[in-house]
């Protein structure tokens, strides 16, 4: 039986035994293609209309049979499985396709032979005219493949950085700056790694790009951390590392700065990334200043930033016991949760679950359930958290939802530009989709009665993401906790004016203390 590769980083490529076959049916490379991502029987309707949407359907059905037909003649033999309803690749073929072969090595942690797999964009270059949905289902795909490979050359530069090899630590860094140019934290990793390679006129120059690039992308110029590694005193080395614990089948990726008598956790919302939350002006000066109330810990839940992209979407139970293993990891005693927004739930179970463990509480945007219900109004209907979630979803990779989330910095070119690039880097369209479910799902109301350790819950008067009246209905349910009601209408809570959020948690810290 011959064996059949695929090839779909690039230009798509059809091999048989080591073989190429020229296959100058455009449709028929991307049924090959499709057919073979969908690893199932895919109904023969879905594919007429996906390669021929311009014609009725029983026109489409007769070209899919003439198009199978000419592409098994070209292989030189059946490789289609096929009933009156429905076609699969015949499992009786030996396939392989290298996206799987890329999926299943990220899998494995094998994040060196990943990225070898990986040669380019999925079906770069490929497109079929006329064909909107089939090049919707290619850039959707391209998207959560690109995730992946942005998240396993992070995990190989700090890798190699570790084992010494700051050669190769570098050759990964250069292809994270080719992914997102604008990054200041992939820039970062390129130039720190020259600089343990001990190549520092090749770090000059590329920290000139990235100067060139920043001014005339963004009118900014390199924050002071970028400065700061070229100065002839800088100790790369000495920059805060992203450290890894294992925890329940997923590596979670976690840091921690400072020091004091209380550690503050922090969980900003639906996305996250340790390194890039640092990038924006905004969210390092926030974070800074809880860094002069006590230790801070900031980790990637599972399946976002810099965590494994493995396993279930990250529900409440799941990350309440990862809050556990990345405390445990942290050797944290004493620690304030900082829940913003769709991360308020799990840490109210984790105070729930862990109360001895749990200094204090505090809730920022945040809602106890995902949706509406008749006793609960105070959230978005199912079917507009749907229609939310996926234009949220089809519009990834730009700066999308930050009208919502954060107006005052909506018309600013250097936020729009680090909020996209961290909606990349964090997750992907795919995977951000069943995170958004699992949290329409969610409903910790029946927790809060539970709760035995002070609160705060602060929220801004004119959210334009979620409704002060959420904020209100969960203060209430909760035994003693103080309410702050803020001006404002960002959901972010480093955007707008950060004093008060800094001065409420300020006073919450010391009663607590």
């Amino acid at each position: 039986m011959t064996a059949f590769s695929l090839g779909a980083f690039g230009f798509p490529e059809v091999h048989a035994d080591g073989r190429p076959i020229k296959l100058a049916l455009r449709k028929g490379l991307a049924l090959l293609v499709y057919l073979a991502e969908a690893r199932v029987a895919v109904a023969r309707d879905v594919i007429a209309t996906l390669l021929w949407p311009e014609t009725d359907r029983e026109t489409g059905l007769a070209r899919l049979r003439r198009l199978l037909h000419r592409v098994e003649l070209t292989l030189g033999q059946p490789v289609f499985e096929t009933d009156r309803t429905s076609v699969r690749w015949s499992p009786a073929v030996e396939l392989t396709i290298d996206t799987h072969l890329f999926e299943s090595a990220c899998d494995g942690g094998d994040f060196e032979r990943a990225c070898a797999i990986d040669r380019g964009d999925f079906l770069a270059g490929f497109a079929l005219d006329g064909c909107a949905e089939f090049d919707d289902w290619a850039f959707f795909r391209r998207e959560a493949l690109r995730g992946r490979l942005m998240h396993a050359l992070e995990r190989l530069v700090q890798d190699k950085n570790a084992a010494g090899d700051h050669f190769a630590a570098t050759v990964h860094a250069g292809r994270l700056v080719e992914l997102d140019p604008l990054s200041e934290v992939y820039g970062r990793h390129l130039i720190r790694s020259m600089l343990l390679a001990g190549d520092r006129s090749a770090a000059e120059r590329h920290h000139a790009a990235l100067t060139r690039r920043l001014r005339d992308a963004l009118g900014v110029a390199p924050e002071a951390e970028t400065e700061a590694l070229m100065s002839p005193a800088a100790a790369p080395h000495a920059a805060p590392m992203t450290r890894y614990v294992k925890g329940a089948g997923a590596h979670l990726a976690y840091q921690t700065f400072g020091s004091g008598p209380l550690d503050i956790l922090v969980m900003p919302g639906f996305v996250s990334h340790v390194e890039r939350a640092w990038e924006h002006p905004a969210s390092r000066t926030f974070l800074a200043s809880l860094m002069k109330l006590g230790r801070l810990i900031v980790f990637d839940r599972r399946g976002i930033g810099l965590s494994d992209r493995v396993g279930s979407a990250p529900g409440i139970d799941v990350t309440a016991q990862d809050i556990g293993t990345v405390l445990r990891a942290a050797d944290s005693r004493r620690v304030v949760l900082f829940g913003a927004s769709e991360c308020g739930p799990a840490c109210i179970k984790f105070a729930v679950d862990e109360p001895r463990r749990v200094a204090g509480l505090i809730l920022f945007g945040a809602l106890a359930k995902g949706c509406w219900s008749p006793d609960y109004p105070h959230a978005l209907r199912a079917s507009q958290y749907d229609a939310w979630s996926k234009h949220l979803i089809a519009q990834w990779g730009g700066p999308v939802g930050i009208e919502a989330f954060a107006p005052s910095l909506a018309n600013d070119p250097q936020a729009r530009a680090w909020w996209a690039g961290l909606l990349r880097a964090a997750s992907s369209p795919g995977g951000i989709s069943a995170v958004l479910e699992a949290f329409r799902d969610a409903d910790v109301r029946h927790l809060l009665a539970q709760i035995a350790v002070p609160t705060l819950v602060l929220h801004r008067r004119d959210d334009k993401a979620v409704r002060i009246a959420a904020g209100r209905d969960i203060a209430s349910r909760i035994k003693g906790a103080e309410f702050v009601e803020l001006d404002g209408r960002d959901h972010w809570f480093f955007a707008g004016d950060q004093e008060p959020v800094l001065a409420a948690i300020g006073r919450f810290t010391k009663r607590i203390l």
